[in-house]
This record gives C-alpha cells, structure tokens and sequence, in this order.
C-alpha cells in the first residue's frame, strides 16, 4: 500500500539500470581488495524487485551468481545483512524461520516475531513455502499458522475491547496470568503486533541491543525485513518509548561494516 511505502528509509530508485549496477558490483569485487561501500551504496538504494534484477543481469552478464560471489567476498554479519538483502521478503522469512527450527533448539524468539508480525496473506504464502520443506510445523504450531493466516488486525483490536468491557482486564493481563513459555510469548506478541507493529518492532530492537551483549542476528533480521515496510514509523516509536534514537543506539552499539549498513537501513538520525 502506497501509505506504509511512505514509511520506508530504502526505496526503489528511479532510473534503474540493472545492468549498469551488476558491472558495478562484478567491479567492486575484482582483484584484490572487495570495495564494501559502494556495495552498500548500491544496494541500499535499489528496492529489493529491483535486487532481484540486478541478481539475473549479474547472472546473464557474468554467468556467476551474485550471493555466492558476495558470499566469497564478505564474511560475518556483514555478510549476513547483504545476503539478506539479497533474498526475496517471503524467501527471507522462510530461511530465518527454517535456521529458526533446525539443530538442536528452537529459537522460538524469531518464530514468535515472524508469525505474529506479518500480514495473515503474508503468513498464508510463508506456511506453504515452509511445508515444502524438511522441517514441518508440529500441530500445535501448524494450527496457530492457520489461526494468524485468517486474521486480521482491525478484528481482533475489536475482540481485545469487547474482552476488556466484559472481563475488566486488558488482554495481555490475562494472557500473562493464564499462560506460560513459547504460548504466552506467541499471543503477547500477536496482540501487540494487532495493536502497533512498529511499537513491537520499536521494543525488539531496543532489547536486541540493550545491556552486555548485542543480538546482531535480530537487528539485522529486524532492520533488513522492515526497512522497506515501516522504519520511519519504529523510529518514531522508538524515540517516544525509550528517549533516544534508533540511529544513536545502532551507532553506539555496532561496529565497522554492519554499522554503516544498518545506519543507511535506519535511513538517518532523527530531526
């Protein structure tokens, strides 16, 4: 929708040449050294269809393919937010949801963030792609799936007021009383996101980089899947719940290459 487009800090740009850009990204990583800038440069500045150009031109013109040749070229997380970038949106919620499921654990943080999140036709294209692969849904999951594939946002907005009016109590009041663990974790999440996706996602950043450590693999799934859907909105969301900015926060707490990436993804410090 035209609205939430207003909303993005990356946009498609407006005299695209695919072929012009994939000469420039086969130069940025000949010989020696791999020129990062004028990767991010590029690809910061094209939506991700026109991403997906540039990949089959690289392709035609090169006869190499654009991730591996970037794969061979980057490495850590620097690698991991280019590669994403790289992926089409539904693509990207499969592969995060599927490194999400396989090894031993399952981290049901992203799980929770990528169902209760996107759009029900979102989750819809998502589960299809995801039953084709190795790891299914259990039941329990597989009927959540089918819960959040047939909702929508306005409906259970409506749902949490009548249940207020009935009950007395907000929604996530009896949630966290009634329920517990992965389940408790899966429904304050979908009614947060039913109430403001950005307020959610303005939180999940916020604790993804609060205290010791930083959680890079959240900040980039986080900043790369919204940055063309809302960052303007979680930024202004983030600077009224934690009174500071996005941008200062990812510049204090992020280092060299996936800095500068995640700071043009971020589109810029607030005004």
């Amino acid at each position: 929708s035209t609205s939430s487009m207003l909303q993005a800090t990356v946009k498609a740009s407006g005299n695209f040449n695919a072929s012009a850009d994939a000469e420039v990204l086969h130069k940025a990583m000949k010989g020696l050294g791999t020129d990062e800038d004028a990767i991010v440069q590029l690809l910061t500045a094209r939506s991700n269809a026109q991403r997906q150009e540039i990949k089959a031109t690289y392709k035609t013109l090169f006869g190499k393919d654009l991730v591996s040749d970037l794969k061979g070229e980057l490495g850590g997380k620097f690698e991991t937010l280019i590669v994403g970038l790289m992926t089409a949106p539904i693509a990207y919620d499969v592969t995060s949801l599927r490194n999400a499921i396989k090894g031993a654990g399952t981290d049901e943080k992203v799980l929770v963030e990528i169902l209760a999140s996107r759009t029900a036709h979102q989750v819809k294209a998502i589960s299809a792609l995801f039953k084709a692969g190795e790891h299914k849904f259990g039941t329990d999951e597989q009927s959540f799936v089918t819960i959040l594939g047939n909702r929508s946002a306005e409906h259970l907005r409506k749902v949490f007021d009548a249940y207020m009016k009935l009950s007395g109590y907000e929604m996530e009041e009896s949630i966290q009383r009634e329920t517990s663990g992965g389940l408790r974790d899966l429904l304050l999440a979908v009614v947060k996101c039913a109430r403001s996706v950005p307020t959610y996602f303005a939180e999940t950043l916020y604790y993804a980089m609060k205290g010791a450590g930083t959680d890079d693999n959240t900040l980039i799934r986080v900043m790369v899947s919204r940055c063309e859907v809302d960052m303007l909105d979680i930024r202004s969301e983030f600077r009224r719940l934690f009174a500071c900015s996005l941008y200062s926060m990812i510049k204090g707490d992020t280092g060299g290459d996936l800095r500068k990436a995640l700071l043009v993804l971020c589109g810029g410090e607030d005004a």
